[in-house]
């Protein structure tokens, strides 16, 4: 886990410096603007993530600084522990209370949201909004659960000054390194650096939401009307939950164990370079207790479920 969250900082950093290397053309400007967005996604995906669920390190001075390594790439730390810790972890695929199914209406995953005339076509443009969620996240997202979103965990939740003033200061931060200084630093055209961060993000977005949806929202998923259908959580997370590629390397260093999706919802203080090792053993005790557990050996199995159980919940229900 250090040497993910050296490398990532490391990589993070140093694909945002090229940007500013002399002689390059905006062809190499632009595609280093998308890499650098990769280098983003990396460090949310195995650094963010795991320091906002108290996962990294006990030591303070370690896991508080990296808290904000989403503030750094533009979204806030505290809602996304609101949004994410409180609201996806304790209601998984619950509607209503999982923002994580709530899609903003214009997608339907789950059968006890309502149904509408736009979701017929789901399977297909879903991929395109997807593309828009990181994008949307930075820009509007945060904004709108802080001032405006009437969203059930948020309803008792009086949000600290502090958390105010980290909003703006990260916000003002992001768009800054990102949009205004190459502008007047570099002097790059407007609409050169606009269409690289929109690229940019698209490419993020999809990325991302690929990783997370095959988890969820997939054919054999569970959604539950509320926690009171199952005795205990514990069969709540895997009747909700599924991995993939567990045995995959290369998804084992990039993907910040989010493919083991089962361990991390029953263990998510737990830093994701152990999940190889519990996933085995939760595997070995669902089968003892004859528990479901789910899992596709390939990321493109997952998608494919994902996209059939689109198509299926774009017919009216």
């Amino acid at each position: 886990m250090a040497a993910k969250v050296v490398l990532g900082l490391i990589g993070f950093a140093g694909t945002y410096a090229a940007l500013y290397l002399p002689g390059i053309g905006a062809a190499a400007f632009f595609g280093l603007y998308v890499l650098h967005g990769l280098a983003q996604l990396f460090v949310l995906l195995n650094i963010a993530h795991d320091s906002n669920h108290n996962a990294i390190s006990s030591r303070r001075w370690i896991s508080r600084p990296l808290k904000y390594v989403f503030d750094l790439c533009g979204i806030n730390s505290y809602m996304w522990r609101v949004l994410h810790n409180t609201g996806h972890h304790s209601n998984i695929n619950i509607c209503g209370h999982d923002e994580d199914v709530i899609a903003r209406d214009a997608l339907r995953y789950s059968p006890n949201t309502p149904w509408r005339p736009i979701h017929t076509y789901q399977h297909h443009y879903a991929w395109f909004l997807y593309g828009l969620s990181t994008l949307d996240y930075v820009v509007w997202k945060d904004l709108e659960y802080f001032f405006v979103k009437d969203y059930v965990p948020l309803r008792e939740v009086r949000h600290p000054k502090s958390e105010y003033a980290v909003l703006i200061a990260g916000k003002l931060i992001y768009f800054t390194y990102m949009l205004v200084l190459p502008v007047a630093v570099l002097h790059r055209p407007v609409l050169l650096v606009l269409g690289a961060f929109v690229a940019m993000h698209f490419v993020m977005g999809l990325i991302a939401q690929f990783i997370f949806q095959t988890t969820h929202v997939i054919e054999t998923s569970r959604f539950p009307k509320g926690r009171s259908e199952f005795e205990n959580y514990t069969y709540h997370i895997l009747a909700t939950t599924a991995d993939y590629a567990t045995g995959s390397l290369p998804a084992k260093w990039l993907l910040g164990g989010l493919n083991h999706h089962v361990v991390h919802h029953l263990c998510p203080n737990v830093c994701h370079t152990h999940y190889p090792e519990l996933t085995r053993i939760v595997r070995e005790t669902a089968e003892q207790y004859r528990i479901p557990y789910r899992e596709h050996a390939t990321w493109r199995q997952a998608l494919a479920e994902h996209f059939s159980l689109l198509k299926q919940l774009g017919t009216q229900a």
